[in-house]
């Protein structure tokens, strides 16, 4: 196997049995700055891919083992990160030939004896393709995102848990863990409105988003805001003992800090209610309807015990 590294986008991987085609084609892409991998059999080639994504694949035909039909449809059936821009080396030229490869998967096929400036144009137009499938890729990833994201805050929205709260239940049931959720209303934040306007109330949202956010575990909690100022800490594998301990933190946190408004700055305390179930919780008792409505039952015994306080119960 031959190996050439470079800080060029889009590896490739060649595949060609014959040792003469296989250093040329090599030479040819590896001197033009590519980063390049050279194996000679469809089954070596099958296990490097196993280990490194090749964004394209050159491969021959006609070889021992495994040919380039079998690779095709073997990559094809992969679940990859990205698309593979798959080429054909071929002497075969005849339209009943380059339908089979089109149909087994291939994008384009080259014909053998290979020609230096046909080979890097088709290696280009790959990479077209590529950027392409690739920019489009992450324009669906970032509709997505903001589809369930709070404009505002940043933080996730009640579509987002809708569909996900049930999840993190049900995973947690299977696997025998806890689950807590922190269900928090900023106190008296009419009154920044009506005193300060709109923009001060916005400021003060993404405050107090941004404090919750940095609490929590990165990629295992999450938060989301739940109505106009209350936001939902969901806390997988957090019993309830310790969503209760989290939560207070989080309230002396937020009532001991000053919140900067454009010309003056304006403290602000937030009540929580909390619920939360463990391995030995009956089943019939947990929903997310279940959870939120018995969240939203504490929050309100910690406005109506006085705001700036933290309450709750586990099922």
């Amino acid at each position: 196997m031959m190996e050439k590294k470079s800080s060029m986008s889009f590896p490739i991987l060649i595949v060609e049995d014959n040792p003469v085609s296989r250093n040329i084609l090599y030479k040819i892409l590896a001197n033009a700055g590519y980063d390049v991998v050279a194996t000679e059999n469809g089954h070596e080639a099958l296990k490097v891919f196993r280990d490194r994504f090749f964004p394209i694949i050159l491969s021959d035909w006609l070889m021992p083992g495994m040919d380039g039909i079998e690779l095709c449809r073997a990559i094809r059936k992969m679940q990859l990160p990205g698309y593979i821009f798959f080429v054909l080396l071929t002497a075969k030229d005849s339209k009943a030939d380059i339908i089979e490869g089109l149909k087994a998967g291939a994008d384009d096929y080259l014909t053998k004896p290979v020609l230096h400036a046909e080979l890097t144009a088709r290696i280009r137009t790959g990479i077209r393709i590529l950027e392409l499938e690739k920019s489009l890729k992450a324009a669906a990833e970032e509709i997505k995102a903001l589809s369930v994201t709070d404009p505002l805050t940043g933080c996730y929205n009640r579509r987002y848990l809708n569909e996900h709260l049930l999840q993190e239940i049900t995973r947690s049931r299977r696997y025998g863990r806890s689950l807590s959720i922190v269900l928090c209303d900023i106190d008296y934040f009419k009154r920044v409105n009506d005193t300060y306007g709109h923009a001060a109330g916005d400021i003060v949202l993404k405050t107090v988003a941004h404090c919750l956010n940095e609490s929590i575990r990165k990629g295992i909690d999450w938060v989301v805001r739940f109505g106009g100022e209350e936001f939902l800490l969901v806390l997988p594998e957090t019993e309830f003992r310790f969503a209760l301990q989290a939560a207070e933190r989080l309230r002396q946190t937020i009532a001991a800090r000053a919140i900067d408004l454009t010309q003056t700055s304006v403290g602000l305390t937030i009540s929580f209610g909390i619920t939360g179930f463990t391995a030995d919780s009956p089943d019939d008792k947990i929903s997310p309807e279940k959870m939120i409505s018995m969240a939203d039952h504490y929050l309100y015994e910690a406005k109506k015990g006085g705001r700036n306080c933290v309450m709750g119960g586990s099922f």
